[in-house]
């Protein structure tokens, strides 16, 4: 089965055969690499004709994968194929007329033959592990659009930087229900406003965890479902706003897959890059911020420094708020001018986006509900949160902090409004951003519901709950989100 992958658009051959993760090109050169390793067993008639094809096959396409960039996952195949070469063709090139063409004895050529086979599948399982992420398609009625912008709050200091005239400044991606784009029309580049900027931030991402770039130097090469600049669904509706907080280190379109969808099915996600906290952030002057948080190792200084992000973070999601608003109002031109439904915002998070989402609502009534993707709650929790909540978390496990649950049932707890704890089986912590698209799927660590899956069930659990608490939708949310996992519901009264 044949998929069009993200990147159609800049040139690249980018048709992928899909579970493979490869595209047509490199699949040739895949066979061609196969075919002169086996044209050694052949039958002595066929052996020369298959040898000269496969190694014209592999040529050619190496010659093309050269030219668009040829991904690290081709070189064991390549390598294969360079080292199968020689004894491949010397049989041809050793042949005399009227005597048998040599070649090697079998017991001697077979090792060989193996040890350039084994080199040769590496290729496809590296392309497998770690691919070009594809993007599912989102499910709702509307396009998607998507774009960047960049608000300074002129009343907040910078509290990362010792220049006294610094003020916050944050990034924000938005995506929205968009017109729909005439067939063959660019999608939005992953993770950056360009390839240059996403390659930036897929290095810092990588460093952070320890990872050489080149094994997720397929990520930047991304293409999302969203449209860049897409006109605004011409409906003339206003959308409920969902504003987004990455965890720690994260980025702003760490969860696109889940704000594609939401915004495919009528919301407006807002998603935050927070400077010298996110990964790498790139400013409209050109500037990359990289983090600037980090562990210190010890626990109680650790539970401190988070809840002064959290802090943060929260009070760049209140101003966000404000931007909004004021976008919404026609303080300045904008294509969502009148079409934001300010009086009806859900914040959320990812980890510590989380936490910081749980602070954000109990801080500001304008937000009525919240949405915690399996993070821990850092900070006060106080004064008692007075919105509805839903907590998606994972499994716990031997290997769980052992203060998490009971903190974050505290937190819930503490709320006058009914609130949820759903537990997603087969969820790892991972399984709540877009690292499933193009992480090994490791179930330790992007959980075991699938690449598309993944994005899937996340995103359609918090419809049900911003359905339920944002637009009145009619029936039970906890009917709904009990489709998704294990439920825990969360009365008012502290009963469960």
């Amino acid at each position: 089965m044949w998929r069009r992958a993200p990147g159609a658009e800049d040139g690249r051959v980018t048709e992928i055969i899909t579970g493979l993760f490869m595209s047509p090109l490199e699949v040739l050169a895949l066979l061609g690499a196969v075919a002169l390793v086996a044209a050694r067993w052949l039958p002595a008639a066929a052996r020369p004709r298959a040898t000269v094809a496969a190694g014209a096959v592999l040529l050619l396409s190496a010659i093309v994968l050269g030219v668009a960039g040829i991904r690290w996952q081709m070189l064991p195949v390549l390598a294969g194929a360079a080292l199968a070469l020689p004894f491949a063709l010397a049989p041809l090139l050793r042949r005399r007329p009227g005597r048998p063409a040599w070649r090697a004895r079998w017991w001697l050529a077979l090792p060989g033959s193996v040890a350039c086979a084994g080199l040769i599948a590496t290729g496809p399982v590296a392309a497998w592990a770690f691919p070009v992420p594809v993007f599912p398609t989102p499910s709702g009625d509307f396009a998607v659009g998507t774009r960047v912008v960049q608000w300074t709050d002129p009343a907040r200091p910078e509290t990362f930087t010792p220049d006294p005239d610094d003020r916050r400044t944050v990034v924000v991606q938005l995506w929205y229900p968009a017109q729909k784009s005439p067939a063959g029309t660019q999608r939005a580049q992953y993770l950056g406003r360009t390839e240059q900027e996403a390659r930036t931030v897929s290095d810092a991402l990588a460093g952070g965890v320890g990872l050489p770039g080149f094994l997720v130097d397929g990520v930047p090469r991304a293409r999302s479902q969203a449209v860049f600049d897409a006109p605004v669904d011409g409906g003339g509706g206003r959308f409920p706003v969902v504003l987004f907080s990455p965890g720690s280190g994260g980025v702003r379109t760490q969860n696109t897959a889940w704000a594609e969808e939401l915004a495919s099915h009528g919301y407006v996600v807002a998603a935050l890059d927070h400077p010298y906290d996110s990964a790498a952030v790139v400013l409209a002057d050109g500037r990359t911020i990289t983090t600037e948080t980090s562990s210190s190792g010890d626990r109680d200084k650790d539970d401190e420094l988070a809840a002064g992000w959290t802090a943060i973070r929260a009070a760049d999601l209140g101003f966000v708020l404000t931007r909004l608003e004021s976008l919404d109002r026609g303080e300045a031109a904008d294509p969502l001018t009148g079409r934001l439904d300010t009086g009806r915002v859900a914040v959320t998070g990812h980890s510590m986006g989380g936490a910081a989402a749980l602070q954000a609502a109990r801080q500001d009534r304008r937000f009525r509900a919240v949405v915690d993707l399996d993070g821990y709650p850092h900070g006060p929790t106080s004064p008692a949160l007075d919105r509805p909540a839903l907590a998606l978390t994972q499994a716990v496990t031997a290997g769980t902090d052992p203060r998490y649950v009971p903190r974050l049932t505290e937190a819930l707890n503490s709320t006058t409004a009914t609130s949820y704890r759903l537990t997603v089986p087969g969820a790892a912590h991972l399984t709540f951003m877009d690292g499933p698209l193009y992480l090994p799927p490791v179930p330790s660590i992007v959980g075991s519901l699938g690449r598309t899956g993944s994005p899937r069930i996340v995103a359609a659990a918090t419809l049900a709950f911003l359905d339920a608490v944002l637009r009145d939708k009619p029936g039970d949310p906890a009917g709904n989100l009990s489709a998704y996992g294990d439920l825990s519901v969360h009365q008012p009264d502290g009963s469960r």
